[in-house]
């Protein structure tokens, strides 16, 4: 499939039975109900779906259960990233097998590398895949970022396709933007910006939130397409009660949580992560109260 990099491309957490092994049943009916809702690509194997407690044999496993069960719908686009340049190399040429449309790389964590050591690692990355790139930085997490002019040059490589910005810095969001062309997109990875993103003239979101209320993350794209910019923004800042409920737990467990309580698979986190306890569940049902009610009406 040829993809298009454009559009609401949730970054799906990744199902877990009790015992905390992969539920391909929930992974299947996740993919089937964010394909119906509209979403334009599915995002496996990134930061919300817990990329850095799976093993390799899962993280093929995962790409090839979402390939299947996305029948050629929408693209699939996989997290590959890791530390160590051969190490992305080598499980890119692995994910090529799988039948996924492009790779997802974040940047090199916790050892803070130079930009120098950035840019020579993502060229390294490229060359060595025929599939299409997205460049991925989230600087809480991984301690370091690509710098705007980073971005430009890497933008030049014919197969780095776009880049997802988890940083939510809206002025170099901005910056960014001024980087786009047909052939390099820019998302950015924070949900609280994916209107001012689009007004912006980004191209779209890679949004966690879709887990668990797809049809308000897509009410977005789908009002501002339609030019309808006030219940494009009614429908951003109604993501604000699940953004915000994020701060009750550790990544994903809110998200998790939040997802299983709305009716969609997803299961417990992998420890260390622990489960919420009751009385934060119970304030977490309280805030997605907003989204029940918006269903009912």
């Amino acid at each position: 499939m040829t993809i298009s990099f454009r559009g609401i491309i949730p970054a799906l957490i990744t199902p877990m039975t009790p015992d905390e092994a992969v539920d391909e049943a929930g992974l299947r009916t996740l993919v089937d109900r964010l394909v119906d809702a509209g979403v334009h690509a599915l995002f496996v194997l990134g930061t919300n779906g817990e990329f850095i407690a799976l093993s390799e044999e899962e993280k093929l496993r995962i790409a090839r259960i979402t390939v299947a069960q996305a029948r050629g719908r929408v693209p699939v686009i996989a997290g590959t990233g890791a530390y160590a340049t051969r190490d992305v190399i080598a499980l890119n040429s692995k994910m090529l097998d799988t039948g996924v449309d492009a790779v997802s790389v974040i940047t090199p964590y916790f050892n803070g590398a130079t930009q120098a050591e950035l840019v020579e690692h993502y060229r390294a990355i490229a060359a060595a895949t025929s599939l299409p790139v997205m460049l991925y930085t989230i600087p809480a997490k991984a301690g370091v970022t690509l710098t705007i002019d980073s971005v430009r040059r890497l933008a030049e490589v014919p197969n780095i396709r776009g880049i997802k910005d988890s940083g939510g810095d809206f002025d170099r969001l901005l910056q960014l933007i001024n980087l786009r062309r047909d052939d390099f997109a820019v998302f950015t990875g924070t949900d609280s910006m994916i209107l001012w993103t689009l007004i912006a003239g980004g191209d779209g979101a890679v949004a966690a939130t879709t887990n668990a209320v797809p049809g308000v993350v897509m009410s977005i794209w789908n009002r501002f397409q339609a030019g309808d910019i006030a219940a494009a923004r009614a429908a951003q800042e109604s993501l604000r009660a699940l953004r915000d409920a994020f701060a009750l737990g550790t990544m994903p467990v809110v998200l998790k949580t939040a997802a299983e309580m709305l009716g969609m698979p997803a299961g417990p986190a992998r420890a260390p992560a622990r489960p919420l306890d009751a009385k934060t569940r119970e304030r977490l049902a309280e805030a997605l109260s907003v989204y029940r009610t918006a269903a009912a009406r």
